[in-house]
């Protein structure tokens, strides 16, 4: 897909992008949610994609023309675990084509968490026909921060 005269495909992510996908997922959760504690270290999320996310889930890339990864998507079953997008790369569909392929391979429905404090994340989910049934006081996550869980049925 070209988007203006940015080219990105997505594909399935190869053990050789995780250190890239990983660095997309860290500069993506400091550009979006700077108040929110990191419980964990850069090499550990480095470490948690190259031996957990990408080996043993189905992670996606959306990769721009030149190889560079600029996007990555998680999915486990039916969750959809993680979507993250470098920050000069939002705004360009990349996220809308991510949905659409979670949405075509857990056709029978998918549920996510976000946190309560990104409001842009809500508008995006429900955007994409997700629903928000249950927030929570953040107990249950390592950040312990307050999140809401979102559904889409088909």
């Amino acid at each position: 897909m070209t988007t203006g005269d940015r080219t990105v495909r997505l594909r399935r992510a190869l053990l050789p992008d995780a250190e890239a996908a990983a660095g997309v997922r860290l500069r993506s959760f400091a550009a979006a949610l700077p108040g929110v504690v990191r419980p964990r270290s850069d090499d550990e999320v480095h470490g948690y994609f190259r031996h957990v996310l990408v080996p043993l889930r189905e992670t996606w890339v959306a990769e721009a023309a030149g190889g560079d990864v600029v996007g990555v998507m998680v999915l486990d079953g039916g969750e959809l675990d993680q979507l993250y997008l470098a920050p000069e790369w939002r705004g360009h569909g990349i996220g809308d084509r991510f949905v659409a392929l979670a949405k075509e391979r857990s056709p029978e429905g998918l549920a996510l968490w976000t946190f309560q404090v990104n409001a842009p994340a809500h508008r995006f989910y429900e955007r994409h026909g997700f629903a928000a049934v249950r927030w929570t006081d953040g107990s249950g996550n390592e950040e312990r921060e307050p999140d809401v869980r979102y559904v889409w049925r088909p």
